[in-house]
């Protein structure tokens, strides 16, 4: 039997020998004591008993095998236990993680609202009826605004999502406003004056027009991030007043049922190239009213009441020219050689008739002194034709 005592009696060349044959690593660098250990140790080592033989199965072996069969056969027989409750445990939402999901969920919601022109998402609440067709009908409002209503029906939508394909998600609902050049005699020019951007959550919208008198026209459509612009429905042509004008347009329904001709005529009501009738149907609707065509208004509703008998209806008109100007209070006007006179703060008025013919009038203001003086020339000629009477039948 090997011991230290034993050992320590060799020397370090016959130790050394002996750690070479029992394989002991790095006895090259160990020292005599070193060698002791080391051999002594390996002894040790060898003296204990072996382990079992590798034909006979450790139990914990066995046990560990017939732990994973059992699991594989869950797995099989059993996936209910092993996907439902274990993965509903490891993956269930914590109530901050629902908040945020619901929170996306409505912003979702309400841009898709807000894109849908047709208004499906009001109608589901029963806001309003589903229109029965697509509908664009701009009108004049004052020389610098106009109003436009419109009805868009959500098939029109569906077509213009499949129509922008991929770009329909970045494409947003615009009014586009074009300036028009021409008339009904001649070819008509149309430019893109700007683009409003609307959302479906209304059905009218007003917009801010400059330089009048000018015509317009309006499309509604949607218009994707790449710039390409796909068209709904296009307006009729209205016509806005000069700043001057003396009516005075309120913005609301109440005040369009006192003026109803006026703002029907501006936007194209009584147009003879107006074809579509929209105009017609909206008014008609909103005022509760049929709406005469532009004889029968002229006449009024009483020619209906013309049962093939002749009636004088006495019909006079006359015109009146109001010249009006601002200049120094101390300074000297004239009006065809004839002295105006001027209010404190130097403005005048004058009120002239206009008989039917050619006026040249020249409009002289001067220095008290009399070394300065301006002249403005204003040329006026009146031409006025009387037609002939029409009377309209009664089942006209």
């Amino acid at each position: 039997m090997i011991t230290t005592a034993s050992l320590k009696t060799h020397s370090w060349k016959d130790l050394a020998d002996m750690a070479k044959r029992k394989g002991l690593s790095g006895w090259r660098e160990m020292r005599k004591d070193e060698l002791v250990r080391a051999l002594v140790r390996a002894a040790k080592k060898r003296s204990r008993p072996s382990a079992p033989s590798k034909s006979k199965k450790s139990p914990t072996k066995s046990l560990r095998r017939g732990t994973t069969i059992k699991a594989h056969e869950a797995h099989g027989n059993g996936s209910k236990l092993n996907g439902t409750k274990a993965e509903g445990k490891a993956h269930k939402p914590t109530a901050k993680q629902l908040a945020v999901a619901e929170r996306i969920h409505k912003v979702n919601a309400e841009r898709e609202r807000l894109k849908d022109l047709s208004g499906s998402f009001s109608l589901a609440k029963g806001k309003r009826k589903a229109p029965e067709k697509d509908r664009l009908v701009l009108m004049v409002r004052d020389p610098y605004w106009l109003q436009v209503v419109w009805n868009v029906t959500r098939q029109s939508v569906k077509r213009a999502e499949a129509a922008l394909a991929e770009h329909w998600h970045t494409a947003r609902p615009v009014l586009r406003v074009l300036e028009v050049d021409g008339g009904p005699t001649t070819s008509t020019a149309e430019r893109v004056a700007r683009e409003v951007e609307v959302h479906g959550g209304v059905t009218n919208w007003y917009l801010e027009v400059s330089s009048p008198p000018q015509s317009y026209r309006v499309e509604l459509g949607y218009k994707a991030a790449n710039g390409r612009f796909y068209s709904l429905c296009r307006s009729n042509i209205v016509h806005t007043p000069a700043p001057d004008s003396s009516d005075v347009i309120d913005e609301n329904w109440t005040d369009v049922a006192e003026n109803y001709e006026r703002v029907y005529a501006l936007s194209g009501g009584y147009a003879e190239d107006n074809q579509s009738g929209e105009l017609q149907e909206l008014f008609e609707e909103r005022l509760r009213r049929p709406m005469a065509p532009a004889a029968t208004s002229q006449f009024g509703s009483g020619a209906e009441r013309v049962l093939n008998r002749h009636r004088d209806l006495e019909f006079h008109v006359d015109a009146e020219m109001i010249l009006y100007g601002r200049t120094k209070p101390d300074a000297k006007v004239t009006l065809a050689g004839e002295p105006i006179k001027l209010r404190n703060d130097g403005s005048f008025t004058v009120r002239l008739a206009m008989p039917d013919k050619r006026q040249v009038l020249p409009v002289v203001a001067s220095t008290p002194d009399g070394v300065e003086q301006r002249t403005i020339v204003i040329a006026v000629e009146r031409n006025t034709k009387v037609l002939e009477p029409m009377l309209r039948e009664a089942n006209e």
